[in-house]
């Protein structure tokens, strides 16, 4: 369990949280006014602030925030001991709200990995997890992608000189076999329309070999200026950014205002989405998703689908992706979005089926939905 400096120092985070601001951001402004704080410490209560969240459904709110905070530290422990101690219907009841029932299966593996604390993974530059893993240390692979290693250790990685020279980055294992089942290849041309800060983009850039050229588009100015800085630190050159606010509210099939008129071999719309699949992670987002947020971002990643589907090569291939398991965000889209483009086919993911489900539980990591399609 955690010391009682980290247990009032989290409870102070907690206490003063604006509604409407995630944890992490809370954590991140908190470090930042206590930037004398160790790595150690800053661990301690963001592990700490993170385990409220994930057993919020079992603290009496009418208790002080210490309490409540030591509570739920108390249970975190209590459960890496003993998972079973914790039944299968107390997490139907109280590690999710209840309105995700209607939204998608909750296997009671799943709801189990829910409240156990998420791993660590890093993407090593392509061919080099084996020397990475043996400067760091501390490091697992795993059969599920090549240049994958799941950091155990306590160093803090960003300030690792294999950091800050490009041999690596903290990229999630979904996200990598995300760019895996893209499988780009070197002199392709491809669009990443969703790029975010750049984890994908630069999968799919290195795993080219630093050939061809990827798009990165997104609506934030700031996110690409990150990707920007990413891309620099890994000597990655194969690539060009633009804003892209994709399509408008309700207008869908309008003529698209696409960042170039190029037709590229593959699309890969990694889109905004609930992330319940990143519940474990995120635990604090558990409590602050509602059913109205999946409305809309289920109409945004169908038009987002819609609008990017022209921009095919013949051959080309587009890939769906969410880091979310509801219905309405997965199968429904991808359905609706089949339903309207008869022209494009199926396309197998790791040579097995056109859809992929990738479940925390499975793969120690984020869950994520992976569709494809192919144009003739």
């Amino acid at each position: 369990m955690a010391d009682q400096s980290t247990l009032d120092r989290a409870a102070r985070v907690l206490a003063a949280l604006p509604a409407g601001q995630r944890a992490d951001h809370a954590l991140r402004a908190y470090f930042a006014r206590h930037h004398k704080l160790p790595p150690s410490a800053r661990r301690e209560i963001t592990r700490t602030v993170f385990a409220y969240f994930r057993w919020l459904g079992w603290l009496d709110p009418n208790t002080p925030w210490q309490q409540r905070v030591a509570h739920a530290a108390i249970l975190q422990g209590q459960f890496a001991a003993h998972p079973a101690s914790i039944k299968p219907a107390a997490l139907a009841a109280r590690a999710v709200p209840s309105w995700v029932r209607d939204e998608m299966e909750l296997p009671a593996d799943f709801l189990r990995q829910l409240q156990r604390e998420p791993a660590l993974w890093l993407r090593a530059r392509p061919g080099g997890a084996a020397r990475l893993a043996a400067s760091l240390g501390d490091c697992q692979t795993t059969g599920l992608a090549p240049d994958a290693l799941r950091y155990t250790g306590p160093q803090d990685l960003f300030r690792t000189p294999q950091f800050h020279d490009g041999s690596f980055e903290i990229q999630d294992l979904a996200s990598q076999l995300v760019g895996h089942a893209c499988a780009p290849r070197p002199g392709e041309t491809w669009w990443d329309a969703c790029a975010g800060e750049g984890g994908k983009t630069l999968h799919l850039a290195d795993l080219m070999g630093n050939s061809g050229v990827v798009w990165a588009t997104d609506r934030n100015a700031r996110r690409l200026d990150t990707l920007r800085r990413r891309a620099a630190r890994a000597q990655l050159f194969n690539y060009r950014v633009a804003l892209w606010a994709g399509p408008a509210p309700g207008d869908a099939h309008a003529a698209p205002k696409l960042p170039t008129k190029t037709r590229f071999d593959g699309i890969l719309v990694d889109a905004p989405c609930s992330g319940i699949g990143t519940w474990q992670r995120n635990p604090h987002a558990r409590w602050t998703t509602t059913p109205a947020d999946l409305r809309e971002l289920a109409a945004v990643q169908l038009a987002l689908l819609h609008q990017v589907a022209g921009s095919l090569k013949p051959g080309g291939r587009l890939l769906y992706a969410v880091c979310t398991l509801t219905r309405r965000e997965t199968v429904e889209v991808a359905d609706a979005f089949a339903a309207a483009h008869p022209e494009l086919a199926p396309c197998p993911l790791f040579a097995a089926e056109p859809r992929i489900i990738l479940w925390p539980q499975t793969i120690e990591a984020n869950g994520m939905f992976i569709a494809a399609w192919r144009r003739p």
